[in-house]
């Protein structure tokens, strides 16, 4: 299961998450990761788009909660990815930053939570793809997948 953010003004239009740049961008990561889109869970903290495309605030994510939660018991994934910060805070309930969130496993239910930047984050910061691509090694080898060797 990957969980992003809010609904950007394409997924708005759309009614699918990550179909904007960063979709495009996450079909790659996803690609790379050997894994295949239409078998992966994806949705958001926010069911709608923020005005201004601004963060949610705190009492947004809360009134969905419930759909989120509904959404991981009926998925019940064994992995969890939240991608950025917004994700990951509102999943964890933590007030860590991403940075210091990445590269390790946290717990959600049954789940294996692992927070990297957001697909958005590395179109501003091309640099930070490389954290990402060792997050998404990690889930994958922890998955039974080494990306080092995969062909």
């Amino acid at each position: 299961m990957f969980i992003g953010e809010a609904p950007g003004a394409d997924e708005d239009e759309q009614g699918e998450p990550f179909v904007g740049r960063a979709g495009q961008l996450l079909d790659k990561i996803i690609e790379a990761s050997k894994l295949v889109r239409e078998e992966l869970y994806i949705c958001n903290i926010l069911r709608c788009r923020p005005p201004g495309n601004r963060n949610p605030a705190n009492e947004e994510a809360a009134n969905c909660r419930e759909y989120l939660d509904g959404q991981i018991a009926t998925v019940n994934p064994e992995y969890i990815v939240c991608w950025g910060l917004i994700a990951a805070k509102n999943l964890l309930d933590s007030t860590i930053s991403i940075g210091k969130l990445r590269g390790k496993f946290h717990q959600h239910g049954n789940a294996k939570v692992l927070c990297t930047y957001h697909p958005s984050y590395l179109l501003r910061n091309p640099a930070a793809k490389t954290d990402v691509w060792k997050d998404m090694k990690f889930l994958m080898k922890d998955m039974g997948v080494d990306l080092d060797k995969a062909g």
